[in-house]
């Protein structure tokens, strides 16, 4: 049973740093393509960025970049997001994804195979 589950998210100042994980579990992590989405309220949910099975990047979203990292250790079965320098418009639901297809067949239609639950965000200003 596949099961990816966030955590590391919270309350900040803007201007501040969270590291939010995707622990996943049930399948071969190191096969999946791995996608971070957040969801604001009132707001359609939008891709963050995606990451290749071997760690590589892509599909920034442009308010992101310079700003978040993307990263994975499949050996800890683990997705990361470092968010630095936050913003309150970056206030949201952070939800990860992963699919065994690669990255075109679902990343900008959203529609992966798994999801997590979510982890909130609330950036302050």
């Amino acid at each position: 049973q596949v099961q990816l589950v966030e955590s590391g998210g919270g309350s900040v100042q803007a201007g501040g740093s969270l590291r939010l994980s995707c622990a996943a579990s049930g399948y071969t992590f190191s096969r999946y393509y791995m996608g971070w989405f957040r969801q604001a309220p009132g707001k359609e949910r939008e891709g963050v960025a995606a990451c290749y099975p071997g760690g590589q990047s892509t599909y920034w979203n442009d308010s992101v970049k310079g700003r978040f990292t993307i990263s994975r250790d499949n050996a800890k079965n683990t997705l990361y997001l470092q968010m630095n320098s936050l913003k309150p418009e970056d206030t949201a639901l952070y939800y990860c994804a992963a699919d065994l297809r690669p990255l075109g067949a679902w990343y900008h239609q959203m529609n992966a195979n798994y999801w997590g639950q979510g982890t909130q965000v609330t950036v302050s200003s």
